[in-house]
Order: structure tokens, then sequence, then C-alpha cells
């Protein structure tokens, strides 16, 4: 089952990117491009979730068969 996550994507002065969720605490990534970033948010979400379902602990609502998703493209 899939799960819509809002995240919140943040260049640091350093150059990389920084991602955290409001919507799923401890949710923490740090790369050096956004797709970086995003492929290690991923992971930890999974994680997160894995570890929320042994513990009893509610999930996130599942995604809808249809939705709104922002492209970002280089130009």
């Amino acid at each position: 089952m899939e799960h819509g996550i809002q995240l919140h994507i943040e260049r640091l002065p350093e150059g990389v990117y920084l991602t955290t969720s409001e919507e799923l605490q401890g949710l923490v990534a740090q790369g050096r491009t956004i797709q970086e970033t995003l492929e290690i948010a991923r992971d930890v979400a999974r994680k997160l979730l894995e570890a929320r379902a042994d513990e009893g602990k509610a999930t996130l609502t599942p995604v809808d068969d249809e939705f709104d998703y922002p492209l970002i493209v280089a130009g």
C-alpha cells in the first residue's frame, strides 16, 4: 500500500538539501541533490512506517487513485 507524505525540502548554505516532514515525525533526510534526498527520504519513511506498524500505531492515509504532484524541471 502506498502512502502520501508531505515533505519540506530546503537547500542549506553548504549546498546540500534537507528534507523533513510534519506528518511523519522522525523523517529527516539529507542529500547532494533533490533526487538523492527524496530517495533517502523514501527509505527513511518506509523504515519509520514499519516501526510504527510493529508498535501498533496508526499509519498514514493511503494515496488516492488520483492526486496532484509538483514536477520540478531544471531549466
